[in-house]
Order: C-alpha cells, then sequence, then structure tokens
C-alpha cells in the first residue's frame, strides 16, 4: 500500500478503492484487527464495499497494541485517561504520515499556518506527555514563524494581553483550545475579537461542568465577542481531524470518512439525519487501524458533513466487546 496515494484522493470512487486496499492491508498485517475480524466472521473475500468493513472498537486501544506488524515504532500517544485509570495507547509506525495528514488537513481549511499567529491554551494537555494534539499544535506554531505564536498554561493575563496586542495590530490568529479554558479566558477577559478565530477542542477535563455545544459556544461567543466558534474533532486514536467553521457542523479532508452505526445493531447503518455511533474511516491511519467504531453519538447533515451529539456509555453498545478486556 502506497501511502501517497491516500493523500491524492479526489472523489468518492478514489476513496473506496483505497479503503479497500487499506482494510485488506490491515486484515493481512494487523493480528488485533484481523482477529476482530475473523471473531465476526469477515473475511476478505466477503469484503465488497465500505458498508461491509469492520470497525474496530475504539477500547482496544487501552488493552492491545493495535498496529501491523513492524519493528519500528516513531512514538506513541496517549489519551488523557479516564476514571478508571485506563489510557488508549497510539504506536505510530511512520510519524511522517501524521504530519502530512494534519499539515494538510490545516492547509485545507484554513490555508498555510504562516498566514497566522497560532496560540494554544491547552492546559490539560500541556501538564502530560504523550499527547498527540499537543504535538499537531506545536507544530503549526514552529511552522507559523511568528515571533508571538506559543502555548499558555495558566498565565490568562498574559494572554489575554497579548490577543488585545495582535488585535491592535489587525494580525490573523488562532487561538486553540480546551473548552474549559477558553471558557475561564473568556469570562475574566472579556474582550471583543475581529481578527482572531477562536477553536474548540473539546473537553471540560472534570474542571467545569460540561455543557452542551450550543451553550459553550454562546458563552465563548458572548465573551469575545464573535458570530461563531470554530471546532476541532480528533483523538488519541486516529491520525486526521475533522474541522468545524461554526455550529457545529465538522468537515473531514478527502482520506477521511464519517459513518453513524446503530446503536440497537452496531453492523447496520443510519441514514443521513439519523443519530447513532460515530465510525471513523481515517486512511492516514495505514499503519494502526483505519476502520475504529467511536464511542460518540452523531449524525450526518443533510447538507454534508457530521455533528457530535455526545457520548454513551459503554452498555450502550451492543455486539462490539468480542475482544475488549
Amino acid at each position: 500500500m502506497d501511502p501517497k496515494s491516500i493523500f491524492s484522493i479526489q472523489n468518492d470512487g478514489d476513496f473506496k478503492t483505497a479503503a479497500i486496499s487499506v482494510f485488506r492491508y490491515q486484515y493481512e498485517n494487523n493480528p488485533v484487527y484481523r482477529q476482530f475480524c475473523d471473531l465476526m466472521g469477515i473475511h476478505l473475500r466477503k469484503v465488497k464495499g465500505i458498508d461491509q468493513i469492520p470497525f474496530l472498537p475504539i477500547e482496544f486501544f487501552k488493552s492491545r497494541r493495535v498496529v501491523c506488524d513492524t519493528d519500528r515504532t516513531d512514538i506513541v500517544f496517549s489519551s488523557s485517561g479516564t476514571t478508571s485509570g485506563q489510557t488508549s495507547k497510539h504506536f505510530v509506525k511512520d510519524l511522517s504520515l501524521y504530519e502530512k495528514s494534519f499539515r494538510e488537513s490545516f492547509r485545507g481549511f484554513y490555508g498555510e499556518s504562516q498566514e497566522y499567529c497560532i496560540l494554544a491554551l491547552l492546559p490539560s494537555y500541556l501538564e502530560r506527555g504523550g499527547s498527540s494534539l499537543v504535538y499537531m499544535v506545536n507544530d503549526l506554531i514552529e511552522s507559523s514563524g511568528h515571533p508571538d505564536s506559543g502555548f499558555y498554561l495558566h498565565n490568562l493575563p498574559d494572554l489575554a494581553g497579548k490577543l488585545r496586542l495582535l488585535e491592535a495590530k489587525n494580525t490573523p490568529t488562532i487561538l486553540i483550545g480546551v473548552s474549559y479554558a477558553l471558557l475561564d479566558l473568556a469570562e475574566a477577559h472579556p474582550m471583543k475579537l475581529r481578527n482572531t478565530i477562536v477553536m474548540e477542542t473539546g473537553g471540560m477535563k472534570g474542571r467545569r461542568k460540561e455543557l452542551i455545544r450550543e451553550d459553550l459556544h454562546k458563552r465563548l461567543c458572548e465573551g469575545f465577542g464573535l458570530g461563531s466558534i470554530h471546532s476541532e474533532y480528533g483523538m488519541t486514536e486516529l491520525l486526521s481531524q475533522a474541522y468545524s467553521d461554526g455550529k457545529g457542523v465538522f468537515q473531514t479532508p478527502p482520506w477521511m470518512k464519517i459513518l453513524i452505526r446503530s446503536t440497537e445493531d452496531p453492523l447496520s447503518l443510519q441514514p443521513t439525519g439519523r443519530s447513532g455511533g460515530i465510525n471513523i474511516i481515517d486512511l492516514a491511519n495505514l499503519y494502526s487501524c483505519s476502520f475504529i467504531a467511536t464511542q460518540d453519538l452523531g449524525r450526518l447533515s443533510p447538507g454534508g458533513g457530521f455533528e457530535v451529539l455526545g457520548r454513551f456509555d459503554n452498555a450502550d453498545i451492543r455486539g462490539c466487546n468480542l475482544m475488549v478486556t
């Protein structure tokens, strides 16, 4: 499988061809995924279309080494953990695939990083190691080349001062932040931003009460004087991200696709407009698993893209625990 073909996808036909090729490669080379497919009674000869590809439950990344046979691992990304203390680990064989994916995706949605000053308010992620989000944002900060680009931890007054200074200079800016920290900033230092894109990456991380997206974005819009809040949708187990420029409708890069599964029958897919579990095809995740059943609830939007509606508990996932420990 040539990784270059993944990033040259132009249409649905290209995507389907690449997806089937990636499935075959991962079935033959990823022991965990192959065992899962075999237990599901699905083999290579039976898979002719995307809707027939099995999606690996994301929980496997907490207990298994989900990676194609290889002696090489460039980096291991880890999640922030859960109440049970389990963390997901993503063994990345080829870091250049991740870099290619997030750089091309960012460029496709926002243009060149050099066009912006990029500020990051990601305290929960900076306080631990192994964050794929921090790796991505750090790369974007460095590639922006702007002298004021950088990370902020808890020094909200400094960040507020920097934003006001950049606004006074009419500097195009992107502020990427975890939800609770952005709320803290908006409440402690309200301001009117005209040249700044505020992008939330989700998550209260136990620091504040969870809010539905509409309430979160409303508060942030009021605090920053903006008409819309952008969002980034990604996770430790993936190598690609989706972006929303407002109203919570996410768009994916050409090598990423969202399918919605029924919560009653995980092998059945939902039509546009019907809610269910989010299945993700991330072809950039070539040497791990590109077909992942997440614990997020969502729906496909009639005009294209998808929405994230929340999460559901393991008790609500049926038929996806053949190998989960």
